[in-house]
């Protein structure tokens, strides 16, 4: 056999391993758990307040916008420290494009303001 595909057959092995793994994890506590359900560990946990209603509820867009201008920005720092180590080895022009990079995630947040999704009511 190549050595090409000893190096598949090693990976192959890690896999196998770590899905016997979870599965024999997974298989022992289903073994060693206790099991007995009761009317108070099925009812619906609120964060210690008794459940009022029938639990449906719809949920503001606003939380999801919030959610998303979140990732929006830590996707950003994901891009501008790379940036900040190298900052010195790409001159000028990686100046210049980090300048419109940042300047346009400004725009995006002045957009944001303007519209009132950060204003928390």
């Amino acid at each position: 056999m190549s050595e090409y595909f000893q190096d598949y057959i090693a990976v192959a092995a890690f896999a196998a391993f770590g899905v016997v793994l979870v599965a024999l994890t997974l298989g022992i506590t289903y073994l060693v758990r206790p099991s007995n359900p009761g009317k108070e560990k099925l009812s619906t946990y609120e964060c210690g307040v008794d459940p009022v209603g029938d639990g449906w509820n719809q949920t503001f867009v606003r939380y999801y916008i919030f959610g998303l201008l979140f990732v929006l920005f830590d996707v950003e720092a994901v891009f501008i420290f790379p940036w900040a180590i190298v900052a010195e080895d790409l001159g000028l022009p990686g100046v210049i494009a980090v300048i419109i990079f940042i300047l346009t995630l400004l725009e995006g947040l002045l957009y944001a303001v303007r519209k009132g999704v950060l204003k928390w009511e």
